[in-house]
């Protein structure tokens, strides 16, 4: 029984990007005007789709720029826009001509050789358009023109997958000498020499060479997903073989429609298709131009060959296509790099900066790359002549005449740069130990800090961005107290400091427990989870905060210090590199399952870590120490020091159970911190200590002397 039936291609769907029709209505009022005349376009298409996808052809919002160069991976698609300028005229225009003159067109470039040399002009597009730019509704239809050859096109055998056809070795060989080949020719359509074990892309204008010494097969790269037919390029391209080379491949001919994309950073083509056809030929001195018939109306949502509407009256504001387009770049993630990442959980995410200086400045433009839609700043200091070469929101203009509040005009600058975001600017002084508080100032200290546990409470993550020590320690508090992320960055000349802090448990810390200890360590001690107690990992709530390395309370840093050392002096470069980090250590932290518990990596080796300890951006580290002298980073990981004067126990214990008494006594107290943590004990052990060791030592000099 014969196997033979007719082939049919599946057809395009247009891929229409809401940009374009607001680069078309900028063309239609600065440009175009009333004028009519066909208008050329770009699009392209692409063989790197999942199974089950219709084969589409994009159009975006530069498919109107003359010098536009397509996305890599991609194939490009010549195409007319008409956009009339009334409804009648969009109504009543002959369509059937306007498909025959693009038709006629491909058939010109195809008898005199334009397509051989450029095989994208077998592919082409027409774009009907009507836009009525009072209500912002816009009226199209796409036609994707096919020539319809005198005689049907035959499939002698089922399509088959290109790995039962060919082997291994020669689909090596193919996709080699394809990929070197389309890095300086466009391979929409190509010819495959097979020469024993081998197979090897060509050119079309090659076919004369390569049929005289081996079998020659066609290939193009298909559009299509599914497994039994070709997609719509294909259609023309038998028409050019036919015309051309018809005789020469004696009326049959295999195409192979190659598939090629990427799983996991592999690269897939096991699921192209190989077809055997029988090709007529076309006797080209007895053609009829004017009796060529050409196809390709698309239909429209309901399947009727009937022109679509799209309505962009809400969506036509130019702030909205911004927020559009910054997503794009996050949404590409998912294409290919990244397609467990969840960019909703980082927009999402409302991030307090406490800081907005270099910082500041540099990690609310990294929150802005990011998507993040929700920033707040708080500073209270003013812009200085000093300050814009450094802090990429500022401008000389905002120096002058004693110069802009920092917190509220980096706000405005990052909604000039996107209107999409909710940035917020906040003047407000952050209470700090070693910093006395009079007794006339208490409750403008007491509103300063209600302020602060408020903006806390209403964000998820907070970045600790000071200039001081101290300025760190309520907000540390505050933090750990209501389960924040945490994360603080630090400047030295030459050298940096991004660190994340450990997030207790809710069931960590017991109301009126303001005393001793009841056990060494406290309950961090207990948090570990089974995953974090591998030796290569600490749980993400045993973690140290800023201050759990140190030994001393935070006091007042800037007191007796000459100008250069209250003023944070570095290296111009070394503030984007650590404030680019505290924003990538934010969004691992916000994408692995565990969030601000997620662990810490205990063995800075690569080859030891455990994908449960990953996010889907790699490795959550607990601190990043940058040297930028050798150019060298640190991932060191600590865990949570009993004493801390910021993030202990006791502390926190104290905060939850006191409020503001306790912190009154930690603003004005200087020992205060340290007698309730225990650390004047831990001094006081130390030196006594040193003093026996001093001791014994001088008895035994005093024994060898006699």
């Amino acid at each position: 029984m014969s196997t033979e039936k007719l082939l049919k291609f599946a057809p395009f769907i247009n891929a229409l990007d809401n940009g374009f029709w607001h680069k078309l209505t900028q063309l239609k009022l600065e440009v175009y005007k009333a004028n009519d005349d066909p208008v050329t376009l770009i699009g392209y298409y692409n063989n790197s789709d999942l199974d089950g996808i219709v084969p589409h052809l994009n159009v975006d919002y530069n498919a109107l720029d003359e010098s536009y160069h397509i996305p890599p991976l991609s194939f490009a698609s010549h195409g007319t826009l008409v956009n009339m300028n009334t409804i009648e005229d969009f109504r009543n225009c002959d369509k059937l001509k306007l498909l025959n003159s693009q038709g006629h067109q491909l058939m010109e470039d195809i008898i005199s050789g334009r397509s051989i040399e450029d095989p994208s002009y077998l592919s082409a597009f027409l774009l009907l358009t009507f836009a009525d730019l009072k209500k912002y509704i816009y009226y199209y239809w796409f036609a994707f023109p096919a020539i319809c050859l005198p005689e049907s096109i035959v499939l002698l055998k089922d399509a088959v997958p290109i790995s039962q056809r060919f082997s291994d070795k020669q689909m090596s060989g193919l996709l080699e000498s394809f990929d070197s080949l389309s890095r300086l020719h466009r391979l929409n359509a190509f010819l495959v020499k097979e020469d024993g074990d081998s197979l090897e892309v060509g050119l079309l204008k090659d076919f004369k060479e390569i049929s005289s010494s081996s079998k020659i097969h066609l290939g193009f790269c298909d559009p299509c997903t599914f497994s039994s037919n070709p997609g719509w390029p294909l259609r023309n391209f038998l028409t050019l073989a036919a015309y051309h080379w018809g005789d020469l491949l004696h009326n049959r001919v295999e195409v192979i429609c190659l598939r090629d994309r990427y799983r996991d950073n592999v690269r897939q083509v096991k699921h192209s298709i190989v077809l055997d056809i029988s090709l007529p030929s076309i006797n080209q001195n007895s053609l009829d131009l004017s009796a060529v018939k050409f196809v390709g109306w698309e239909k429209n949502e309901k399947q009727k060959l009937a022109p679509r509407m799209i309505n962009l009256s809400e969506s036509m504001d130019p702030s909205r296509l911004a927020e559009s387009a910054v997503d794009l770049n996050l949404k590409l993630m998912r294409w290919r790099l990244l397609p467990e990442l969840d960019i909703d959980a980082i927009s999402n995410t409302r991030c307090l900066l406490l800081g907005a200086g270099t910082l500041g400045c540099n990690v609310a433009r990294g929150l802005l790359g990011w998507g993040v839609r929700n920033i707040t700043l708080v500073d209270n200091s003013k812009i200085s002549y000093s300050n814009p070469v450094r802090q990429s929101l500022f401008l000389f203009e905002d120096c002058i005449n004693g110069g802009q509040h920092k917190a509220m005009t980096a706000a405005r600058t990052l909604k000039q740069i996107f209107p999409g975001v909710n940035a917020n600017g906040i003047d407000l002084s952050i209470p700090m130990p070693g910093h006395s508080v009079p007794e006339n100032c208490l409750e403008e200290v007491r509103n300063d800090v209600q302020k602060l546990e408020a903006l806390i409470e209403n964000h998820d993550a907070v970045f600790l961005l000071m200039d001081t020590r101290e300025s760190r320690w309520l907000p540390s508090v505050i933090g750990a107290h209501k389960r924040k992320i945490v994360i603080s960055a630090a400047l030295g000349f030459d050298t940096y400091l991004v660190v994340r802090h450990g997030m207790i448990a809710d069931d960590c810390l017991e109301i009126g427990d303001c005393g001793d200890h009841a056990k060494q360590g406290g309950a961090k001690a207990d948090a570990a989870t089974a995953t974090a107690k591998s030796s290569l990992s600490l749980d993400g709530r045993r973690l140290g905060c800023y201050f759990c390395n140190d030994v001393v309370a935070p006091g007042n840093s800037t007191h007796d210090r000459t100008l250069d050392q209250q003023c944070t002096v570095s290296r111009s470069g070394i503030s984007m590199i650590a404030a680019a980090t505290a924003v990538e250590l934010l969004t691992s932290i916000v994408v692995h399952p565990m969030r601000g518990r997620a662990p810490a990596d205990a063995n800075d080796k690569d080859n030891s870590l455990s994908v449960s300890f990953r996010s889907p951006l790699g490795i959550v580290p607990h601190q990043i120490r940058g040297f930028l002298s050798r150019f060298h980073v640190m991932l060191p990981t600590s865990v949570a020091f009993d004493k801390c004067t910021a993030c202990s126990d006791k502390i926190l214990n104290c905060y939850a159970e006191e409020g503001f008494d306790f912190l009154i006594k930690a603003f004005n107290q200087p020992t205060f911190l340290e007698d309730l943590t225990g650390l004047t004990e831990l001094h006081q052990c130390t030196e006594e200590a040193e003093i026996y060791e001093l001791s014994d030592e001088f008895g035994d000099d005093s024994g060898n002397s006699c």
